[in-house]
């Protein structure tokens, strides 16, 4: 079937993902004790509820230029979490949980997609006909749908805020050290957006150069191509 095809079916899976991203963050967040999501309705499964200007449409038009189409990526409107509800003494370290919690349920729906994938070339009994191209278009879209969450796990991964990473690292750093480190951490969506602007200006692919290779090779393992 045709790109348009395949477009109508993924867009859609993509946009549920980045959605089901940011809701991990705020259902963990609120069994951990903080009710702000919860409070603010945003463990709503509407996309209208999620949709962020930059993160859903600009950012991912800038990433499509900067990297000549070899990486695009986007988020929904972050979850808002107050690490001040959780306990003082866990407070770092439930607030890593929540931030891990995104792309943890990424992978998960990248798991049970290349379950589906590896399922379809498993039955090599069909060969031709209407059924076998109906299964080999539900393995293309299962593996954009693979790739896509394995793209944003990976990339909410790196440890520089504002991303997920940022945080989980931050559970694990001395005290003195967590200090200085908040500071950083609200510069860091002026340090994302000055890459992205490098990126584009003297066409170079610097996130691609970072997060490319572990997801191909967790593309080898998932689907195993």
């Amino acid at each position: 079937m045709s790109g348009f095809m395949i477009g109508v079916f993924v867009v859609p899976a993509v946009i549920m993902s980045i959605i089901l991203h940011e809701i991990s963050h705020g259902y963990t967040a609120n069994l951990l004790g903080d009710d702000t999501a919860k409070i603010n309705r945003r463990l709503s499964l509407n996309p209208f509820d999620h949709i962020d200007l930059f993160g859903t449409i600009i950012l991912p038009l800038l990433l499509l230029l900067a990297t000549r189409g070899g990486l695009v990526f986007g988020y929904a409107k972050p979850v808002p979490i107050n690490p001040n509800n959780f306990p003082y003494e866990t407070r770092r370290r439930d607030l890593a949980i929540s931030a891990a919690a995104g792309p943890a349920a990424n992978i998960a729906v990248a798991i049970f997609f290349s379950i589906i994938f590896r399922l379809i070339f498993a039955l090599n009994d069909i060969e031709s006909g209407v059924a076998a191209g109906i299964m080999f278009f539900i393995a293309q879209v299962s593996f954009y749908i693979v790739l896509f969450n394995l793209v944003l796990a990976v990339f909410n991964l790196i440890p520089m805020p504002p991303l997920d990473g940022s945080k989980i690292l931050g559970a694990f750093l001395p005290p003195d050290l967590y200090v200085k480190y908040i500071w950083f951490e609200r510069q860091g969506m002026m340090i994302l957006m000055a890459i992205i602007f490098i990126s584009f200006v003297f066409r170079l692919n610097i996130i691609g150069a970072v997060i490319l290779p572990p997801i191909r090779f967790l593309m080898s393992i998932f689907l195993g191509i």
